[in-house]
């Protein structure tokens, strides 16, 4: 790509101009549906204090953690990190479990192989 700079006014040159049928085809784009469902799980997901809690549930011996647990680590308020759990918990990636007065938390049983098959669905 050049640019002419001889006058006032830029012409950018993008070369050899092709027509369609030198052009690749597109890919097929995924259903609205499809796309709108994947949107809201990486809109959950695109948070780093979420990714931070799904990191410490995940990673927890017990494969759990109770709502209490995460102020101190994340550094965060337990208004704002019950917010956090919410998001989490209605894309469906955490389920909750009420023991007494606190929500215990775990990842999803799907959670994993979803969020990587839409990921795979986006990419493929």
């Amino acid at each position: 790509m050049a640019i002419n700079m001889s006058d006032s006014s830029q012409v950018i040159d993008h070369g050899p101009s092709t027509t369609n049928d030198e052009c690749c085809e597109p890919g097929v784009p995924i259903e609205p549906t499809d796309a709108a469902r994947v949107a809201e799980t990486f809109a959950a997901l695109a948070d780093p204090v979420r990714l931070q809690i799904l990191s410490m549930i995940a990673t927890a011996p017990t494969g759990e953690v109770c709502a209490c647990d995460f102020v101190g680590p994340i550094d965060r308020s337990q208004p704002t990190v019950s917010h956090h759990l919410k998001v989490l918990a209605t894309a469906g990636i955490v389920t909750t479990e009420r023991r007494g007065r606190w929500i215990w938390y775990r990842l999803a049983p799907d959670a994993r192989g979803a969020i990587a098959a839409s990921l795979r669905n986006v990419l493929a």
